[in-house]
């Protein structure tokens, strides 16, 4: 049955005024929505994600999340995390914690930080480590690269299937020219074909007020995209670089330079925990008739 729901849209890990990060479309109190109207919904707003908040089936999760693509249901994404604890705290929701809310996601609890910023606790990687030769043939080919372009390859998959590259330098970052032929259809592992990263740092970082430049690509349908913003895939190139002790434990990456936008995101290795945060920002409050 149709019903009013409450109906927020954010600006996620922008620098702080709107307009310049990535957009998310929160759908409240979403009892009772199936799974085809969620996702003829997310087609329908025709961003990277539309989320639908529901009530937690785990007794220690603050609320449930459910994200939609235009192509598919992912089990995590990071924008989409942080932007609906955005929604959902600045809509009177009450958080079991003083310093965090908990999320239920397909990938299980994840943790936010309320501060200054939000920040969620990377989850861990479904899958890390190499990639095999006749893929990597395929990332190079996609990315229309040599293999002396590259520093490394790796997997960073915490979900929507990142493959990430890292390139010698920013400069790098922001001269690639993707090849849509070379990415398979869908977007990403839980939807098919290639979603690659690009990362490489910048010579001076108090230059240009970052220390990487970060580029997301992945198909849909017959479309090649480039997200504007990522959470999940800077978490995944945090855990990797900071590892291997190619970047420090704290720094700030840029991205969607090349698509008129102006991300910032902080990512912090705290003991155990990979931080992943930005700033959040209301642009649409209403309803839908869903």
């Amino acid at each position: 049955m149709v019903r009013h729901r409450a109906f927020t849209q954010v600006d996620v890990f922008g620098p702080g005024s709107g307009l310049a990060g990535n957009p998310l479309a929160v759908v409240h109190d979403a009892d009772g929505l199936d799974e085809a109207t969620m996702a003829a919904f997310a087609r329908w707003t025709n961003l990277s994600e539309t989320t639908f908040l529901l009530p937690p089936t785990d007794p220690r999760a603050d609320y449930r999340v459910r994200i939609f693509t235009t192509g598919g249901e992912l089990p995590f994404a990071g924008h989409p995390t942080l932007g609906t604890a955005h929604a959902w705290l600045e809509a009177g929701g009450r958080a079991r914690h003083t310093d965090r809310v908990v999320q239920e996601c397909g990938a299980g609890l994840v943790p936010v930080r309320v501060g200054e910023r939000l920040d969620f606790a990377a989850p861990p990687l479904v899958r890390s480590g190499p990639v095999d030769e006749a893929r990597s043939q395929t990332v190079l080919a996609a990315l229309g690269l040599a293999a002396e372009d590259l520093v490394g390859m790796a997997w960073v998959d915490n979900g929507p299937g990142w493959i990430a590259v890292e390139l010698r330098s920013a400069e790098a970052v922001l001269a690639v020219e993707p090849m849509a032929e070379h990415f398979g259809g869908g977007g990403g592992s839980a939807l098919g074909g290639l979603a690659l990263g690009i990362v490489g740092r910048w010579a001076d970082p108090a230059a240009v007020g970052k220390d990487v430049e970060v580029r997301a690509f992945f198909r849909d349908g017959a479309a090649l995209l480039e997200d504007p913003v990522t959470g999940s895939l800077n978490a995944g190139l945090g855990q990797w670089l900071i590892a291997a002790g190619r970047l420090p434990s704290r720094y700030v990456a840029g991205q969607g330079a090349r698509v008129r936008r102006d991300g910032r995101v902080h990512v912090e290795q705290d003991g155990p925990d990979l931080w992943v945060g930005g700033q959040v920002t209301t642009v649409i409050r209403g309803e839908v008739l869903l």
